[in-house]
């Protein structure tokens, strides 16, 4: 089921909000607190509630399950943080199958584009306590995925929402 694209504008600004939020944090901190998580998830579930009962929503939950388990398997390799995962499989409920693999797609893109923006900013000379204030400046220190997940996510949810449109007829 498309959640996001069913949601009311307000609960979608509440998801835009908590994933800015979450980007945010990962940048200062390289950490996305459990309750920002927890909130995607239980906005999905708002969602839900306010559309209906729906026969279609096993996809968002066979989503999330397949998020998640191979989430924890690239935790388990030190490959993604435990944040990144719970935000990213948080997420993943918004999102039906046939919009899931775009949004993972979408993420992507976001986490190689800002991979790069990163290494090029790293490079830059800062300030002596910039680095340690801001821990997404540390050279040769990890890459805060959740900007990524929340820009990907963003962006699918606009495209979503935009092209489904009742005034946009084409």
């Amino acid at each position: 089921m498309r959640l996001l694209v069913t949601a009311p504008d307000w609960l979608a600004g509440l998801l835009l909000l908590l994933l800015v939020l979450a980007a945010i944090e990962d940048g200062w901190r390289l950490r996305i607190s459990d309750w920002i998580s927890g909130l995607v998830a239980i906005g999905a579930f708002a969602a839900l509630v306010l559309d209906g009962p729906v026969s279609g929503l096993w996809q968002n939950f066979l989503l999330f399950a397949a998020v998640l388990a191979v989430g924890t398997f690239m935790f388990g390799r030190g490959w993604m943080g435990g944040g990144d995962i719970k935000l990213l499989a948080a997420s993943s409920l918004w999102f039906d199958l046939s919009d899931g693999w775009k949004a993972m797609v979408a993420i992507a893109i976001a986490g190689g584009i800002e991979t790069l923006v990163i290494m090029a900013v790293r490079r830059l000379p800062w300030p002596d306590g910039a680095r340690t204030k801001a821990l997404l400046l540390k050279r040769r220190g990890p890459i805060p995925y959740g900007i990524a997940i929340a820009l990907g996510v963003a962006l699918m949810g606009w495209w979503l929402r935009v092209w489904n449109s009742p005034f946009i007829h084409f």
